[in-house]
C-alpha cells in the first residue's frame, strides 16, 4: 500500500481516537432524546450501506472503475491533503465547540451560541471537514468512499437543518441573523457580513 494511503487510513484512525476522547467532557443533555428515531435514522443509513456493500454487481463495478482510473500518485496525494484539511476542519470546529458539542440534534444545558472559529463563515464544519475526508478519502483509498459519502451526505444536511430549527428556537434574534451571514457548508461569498 502506498504512502499516502497509509497516512489517510492513519488520519481516519486519529479522527476517530479524538472523537471518542473529546466526547467525554461535553455538557448534559437538556431533555430526553428521542432514541428510537434517531436511533432509527442511523441504523437506516447504516443497513443502506451495509446492503449497497453486499451488492456484488456494485462491487465488481467499483473495482472496474479503480482498475479503469488507474491511480495516480498525484491524485493520492491530493485525497490524503483533502482529508488533512477535512480533519482539520472537523477538530477545530470541535475544539471551537467545547463543551457545547453533542450528538446531531440533541439539546444541551445551559447552550451557547459558538460563532467563532470556523463557525465564523460556515455553520456546519464538522460536517463539511467529514464531507471533505471523505472526498479526499475517495480520491486517495477507494471510489467506494464517493459512494458512502452519496450515502451519508442526505443524512448530514438532514442533521443540519435539524440543527437549525432547534437553535432557532433557542436564539431566535441572534441564530436568524448568524444564518443571514454565513453559509451552511461552506463559506457564503454573497451575503453581507
Amino acid at each position: 500500500m502506498s504512502l499516502y494511503r497509509w497516512i489517510i487510513v492513519g488520519l481516519w484512525l486519529l479522527f476517530i481516537v479524538y472523537w471518542a476522547v473529546a466526547a467525554g467532557d461535553a455538557k448534559r443533555n437538556a431533555s430526553r432524546p428521542r432514541w428510537r428515531w434517531e436511533i432509527g435514522v442511523r441504523l437506516v443509513v447504516l443497513l443502506l450501506v451495509v446492503a449497497l456493500l453486499q451488492s456484488r454487481s456494485l462491487r465488481q463495478f467499483l473495482a472496474q472503475t479503480q482498475r479503469a482510473a488507474g491511480h495516480s500518485a498525484i491524485l493520492g496525494w491530493t485525497g490524503a491533503a483533502l482529508c488533512l484539511l477535512g480533519f482539520g476542519l472537523a477538530i477545530n470546529a470541535r475544539r471551537h465547540l467545547g463543551r457545547n458539542w453533542g450528538m446531531p440534534m440533541s439539546r444541551k444545558e445551559q447552550p451557547e451560541l459558538v460563532t467563532s472559529g470556523p463557525y465564523a463563515r460556515i455553520r456546519h464544519p464538522i460536517y463539511t471537514g467529514l464531507i471533505l475526508a471523505m472526498l479526499g478519502s475517495a480520491m486517495g483509498v477507494n471510489v467506494l468512499w464517493a459512494l458512502l459519502l452519496v450515502v451519508i451526505a442526505p443524512y448530514f444536511l438532514y442533521s443540519a437543518r435539524r440543527e437549525e430549527a432547534v437553535m432557532l428556537q433557542q436564539f431566535p434574534q441572534q441564530y436568524a441573523a448568524y444564518v443571514a451571514r454565513t453559509g451552511m457548508l461552506a463559506p457564503s461569498l454573497f451575503r453581507r457580513r
